[in-house]
């Protein structure tokens, strides 16, 4: 198991999503994501992402503007 980030700050919808999908392609089950962004979207849409293609949210925050996204990638 490892630990990636994505940075995706001053990205707008739909491309946090886009990027993440993209990055979670190049991570092994197990594999734990960090997204960090400043699209407050992401609060609502990569969670949605997650139930959809089944991978575990594990933690969300946001501090001055700033929110990460703690993710575990699942196998398909």
């Amino acid at each position: 198991m490892s630990e990636a980030q994505l940075d995706t700050r001053g990205m707008l919808c739909p491309i946090p999503v886009i990027r993440t999908q993209d990055r979670v392609r190049e991570l092994a089950a197990g594999d734990v994501l960090e997204i960090v962004a400043t699209d407050p979207g992401v609060l609502h849409d990569i969670p949605s992402w997650c139930r959809v293609h089944g991978h575990e949210l594990l933690e969300t925050s946001e501090t001055n503007n700033e929110i990460r996204i703690r993710l575990r990638v699942c196998a398909p």
